[in-house]
């Protein structure tokens, strides 16, 4: 499932289109992915409005579209799923299959395309932004993020372990499976650990590399979909007899919180 850099990176495809027109909106309306949606409404509202701006949080998506001498605003939220994927066409685009959603321009084709289903759209209108966004969690490079606030989440998940409660959306909106495991590894700590288990140290250690990981995957994955380099772990969990790039010891796997997680066992020492 994509997780934060590449959110932002497919939000970034639809950028052509921002400033212009939407002159048509084509959908697939009994789509699964537009369930609990007034379909209706988003293609009467949307059309003729002009895409005016977007911002991803977490593993969502929003787009901001505005009428002429119209007070209230459209809100596109979108959430990729697990094979959802937003791209730009030429303007004759035709739709395929699994194009569900297309925001048709002079210049340019906007494609949601879910091969799988599993993506979500969401729409409203009115002048405030709508509760299915402003109720989503402080993004992680805010200020609203805080050490006390990571300190009193994993209080409250005291016995989990660690790898598990950084997959929690409702605290770490973005982070996925192998963003976790960048962070722990860089941290330095085990993912089995007890969240509750922390010292003073390690929890400030933990913060710090959770705001590095976001905010150099959002650098350099979020920019052009490139892979980090390989002094990262991402570039080695996979790889059969695969080794860590700090210390040349052989990498570990194993299901922690119902997902296959990757650690070095001469870094991440699981304290008792």
């Amino acid at each position: 499932m994509p997780e934060l850099a590449e959110v932002d990176y497919f939000r970034r495809q639809w950028n052509p289109g921002l400033g212009h027109r939407i002159d048509e909106v084509r959908i697939h309306s009994k789509a699964r992915i537009f369930r609990g949606t007034d379909t209706a409404l988003l293609v009467r509202v949307l059309t003729g409005a002009t895409l005016e701006r977007s911002e991803a949080r977490g593993k969502q998506m929003l787009f901001v579209a505005k009428k002429r001498d119209v007070k209230a605003q459209a809100w596109l939220g979108l959430h990729l799923g697990m094979t959802g994927k937003l791209r730009a066409e030429l303007p004759d685009y035709r739709a395929a299959k699994h194009d569900h959603l297309v925001l048709r321009q002079a210049k340019h084709a906007l494609v949601f395309e879910d091969a799988r289903l599993f993506g979500r759209v969401h729409f409203a209108e009115g002048k405030d932004a709508p509760k299915w966004w402003t109720k989503l969690p402080p993004e992680l490079l805010s200020s609203s993020f805080t050490v006390k606030d990571l300190d009193f989440f994993l209080k409250r998940r005291a016995r989990a372990p660690i790898k598990a409660v950084l997959l929690m959306q409702e605290r770490f909106p973005g982070i996925g499976n192998w963003m976790a495991d960048e962070i722990l590894w860089r941290a330095a700590i085990h993912p089995r650990q007890p969240a509750g288990s922390l010292d003073v140290g390690l929890i400030a250690t933990l913060y710090r590399e959770i705001r590095t990981v976001c905010r150099e995957a959002l650098r350099i994955i979020g920019k052009d979909f490139s892979d980090p380099p390989d002094s990262w772990l991402f570039n080695h969990r996979w790889q059969k007899g695969g080794s860590c790039p700090r210390t040349g010891g052989k990498l570990q796997h194993a299901t922690i919180g119902g997902r296959t997680t990757c650690w070095s066992p001469a870094r991440q020492k699981l304290v008792k």
